[in-house]
């Protein structure tokens, strides 16, 4: 199902979603003793309730951090990003408003500000991040940068015949060398319009038709694919899943074609939570340098603008995830003719 029929599906479960939000005044509250009153008020409710998509295995140092630091609990449901988002409208329709705080992927939380969902909040944080990160609406923030890289198998490919340029792609020595995910068409989108709509998507049909490009369903597997040498060079890579393998020992290391493509997952808190400022000092948490320097060392791209990132010193497009909700229909249908239909599996 494509992001804009789940989004009318949904939308209609939310036809009865109040409009008014959580009268709390830390939440866009910013004098100088805001911490301390925030720390309190947390503390004083004792929990709350987070909805997430963030990675399983990553989850429990972030939590169990806060928990020690702060003594709040953190209450956690855990799915995929859809069904986090479905989990998340069908309460609000049914007026069970338990959720407190919700963390995901950019174009579910970009749908959640759209179905008024979450409420707008203001962090001292928030000027210590990179361009992009806090949504125009201030309704979600980012707080790291999935980023799509090139990988390819060490044993197979020279470092020095490395394409330098996407039109490097179109060179004879990649026939049947390539892979990509069957599902980035944000990462497709972006590079094509880089291009230029037009010449972007010759471009792609060019690469397809002279050296193919396997499409595989996953990005672990695509990934695994390039260590076992099954595709000796991947264009959709995430980035922290290539350089774990390659601190491994894996024969896989990566690279980036300009533009570097990036696509966000944030934090938003919800109109009507129970336990509002719990949630918002979690949210403060996650962009907190204690925090970001942790997604750092789990090989994710903060979105503090002073910590190492894969994007330093590259030229990198954060996928906006406003338009990428708009023009999801174009883009899949583009991405499934020029690409799923003519790349082999």
């Amino acid at each position: 199902m494509s992001y804009s029929s789940l989004v009318l599906f949904l939308a209609a479960l939310a036809t009865a979603l109040p409009a008014f939000a959580q009268d709390t005044p830390l939440l866009r509250y910013g004098g100088p003793d805001r911490a301390r009153r925030l720390i309190a008020a947390a503390q004083k409710e004792g929990s709350f309730a987070l909805y997430t998509s963030f990675a399983e295995k990553d989850l429990p140092p972030l939590t169990d951090l806060f928990e020690k630091k702060y003594g709040v609990k953190v209450k956690v449901w855990r799915a995929g990003s859809e069904k986090v988002l479905q989990r998340t409208l069908a309460e609000g329709a049914a007026k069970r408003h338990e959720v407190d705080a919700v963390h995901s992927s950019a174009l579910e939380m970009e749908t959640l500000h759209r179905e008024k969902i979450l409420q707008a909040v203001t962090s001292p944080y928030s000027t210590e991040l990179i361009a992009g990160a806090l949504r125009p609406h201030g309704e979600w923030v980012a707080t790291y940068l999935s980023v799509w890289v090139q990988a390819y198998n060490t044993r197979l490919v020279k470092k020095g015949d490395l394409p330098r340029t996407f039109e490097d792609l179109l060179d004879p020595r990649w026939k049947g060398k390539l892979g990509i995910e069957a599902n980035v068409p944000e990462w497709y989108s972006t590079v094509v319009l880089d291009m230029g709509e037009e010449k972007g998507i010759e471009f792609f049909r060019d690469l397809v038709r002279r050296n193919g490009i396997s499409v595989r369903t996953g990005h672990s597997l695509l990934n695994n694919m390039v260590v076992a040498g099954e595709v000796p060079l991947a264009l959709t890579v995430y980035n922290f899943m290539a350089e774990a393998a390659r601190r491994k020992g894996a024969a896989l290391d990566w690279f980036v074609l300009e533009p570097a493509v990036a696509r966000s997952s944030g934090i938003g808190i919800t109109r009507l939570a129970p336990h509002p400022n719990a949630a918002l000092l979690f949210y403060d948490f996650m962009l907190s340098a204690e925090a970001q320097e942790l997604l750092v060392a789990m090989e994710y791209a903060p979105t503090r603008s002073k910590l190492p990132s894969p994007l330093a010193g590259r030229r990198f497009t954060l996928v906006d995830p406003a338009v990428a909700l708009d023009q999801s229909d174009k883009w899949a249908k583009s991405f499934e003719e020029v690409i799923l239909k003519r790349g082999g599996r």
